[in-house]
């Protein structure tokens, strides 16, 4: 019996600072049977030896030296279930071919970011995003050089937050919690609006750290620079805080200054102009969306974002990663 979630998780992400523990380090934190949902190509796995074999392992393999590294992590509840989160990187040398994308020979970073539902003895449902693109950019080998704002923004390593505190290692004040949730879930109500009322909630100087296809950007203006035209881009839009039967946030809780949310889907919309390059469909698609977020005060400061956008754009037709297989 799991007594102690954030002990749990923080034993756990020790133990992936060394590469020789990865078995003992799955094997102790999922239940056998946990069911684990990782972005495209992977999409479900079940169970922690599946885990394994399909996704760390090989990612092991193609990254010598793979160490994870936390930027974010912390924990809540969410409609009576206890939830853990974190985010940051994977880090190693790519000497072999991952998924199709070819081996740079290169310092590689790998961007992730998970959510874990935690039963009696360990992790039984899991979200786990992976920014594939951003490596492959890295790698010269992203097939669209286009974003869905004005221009691509910056594209490479992102830092965690400015703050330096992102690892939540003690619990913290739940009336803090409370309220970063309040600010996210107020703004998230007040996206796609005519008047761009989710101005308000942000610094005028916030940071946006978009998945590696979107760019990240500088600024309420820079950001609106990528927010409005993607908006524009699908009518009929619903988020997951709507939880309207479309889609559904799995989780989304505050701890401390810091919030975050997922949905399997978290965001759709019906396609009625050019997204990444390609042509509209006209039909709905749905996407895989995650966040962090952390607060100054009453004002949101930075933002960190994940979207399967290679599961986006197999539902338009276009396949990213036409060769991928699991080494």
């Amino acid at each position: 019996m799991i007594h102690d979630e954030r002990l749990l998780y923080l034993r756990y992400a020790e133990t992936l600072k060394y590469p020789s523990a990865l078995k003992h380090a799955v094997t102790g934190f999922f239940q056998e049977d946990a069911i684990i949902n990782i972005v495209h190509p992977l999409n479900q796995l079940k169970g922690s030896k599946a885990y394994l074999e399909h996704f760390l392992l090989p990612l092991q393999n193609s990254l010598q030296g793979l160490y994870r590294r936390d930027d974010i992590f912390m924990l809540g509840a969410f409609e009576g279930k206890k939830w853990i989160s974190s985010t940051g990187y994977y880090v190693g040398q790519f000497t072999k071919d991952w998924l199709g994308i070819k081996a740079s020979g290169d310092l590689s970073y790998l961007r992730y970011g998970e959510f874990h539902r935690i039963g009696d003895y360990g992790a039984v449902e899991s979200y786990i995003f992976l920014d594939i693109p951003e490596l492959m950019i890295a790698c010269n080998q992203w097939p669209l050089d286009i974003g869905p704002g004005h221009s691509r923004g910056y594209t490479g390593l992102i830092q965690g937050p400015a703050s330096h505190d992102g690892v939540l290692k003690q619990n913290c004040d739940p009336k803090e919690g409370k309220l970063s949730y309040q600010i996210v879930t107020d703004m998230l109500s007040n996206l796609a609006t005519k008047d761009e009322a989710w101005r308000p909630y942000w610094h005028k100087n916030m940071m946006w750290y978009g998945p590696g296809a979107f760019g990240s950007f500088i600024g309420v203006e820079e950001f609106a620079s990528f927010q409005v035209p993607f908006e524009s881009q699908f009518e009929g839009w619903s988020g997951g805080s709507k939880n309207n039967g479309l889609t559904k946030h799995f989780t989304r809780f505050g701890e401390g200054n810091y919030t975050c949310s997922g949905g399997w889907p978290s965001l759709t919309g019906i396609n009625v102009k050019p997204f990444l390059g390609q042509e509209p469909t006209n039909e709905r698609i749905f996407m895989r969306v995650c966040d962090w977020w952390r607060r100054e005060n009453q004002l949101l400061v930075e933002n960190w974002v994940f979207v399967d956008v290679p599961h986006a754009l197999l539902q338009l037709g276009y396949d990213p990663l036409p060769n991928w297989q699991i080494n």
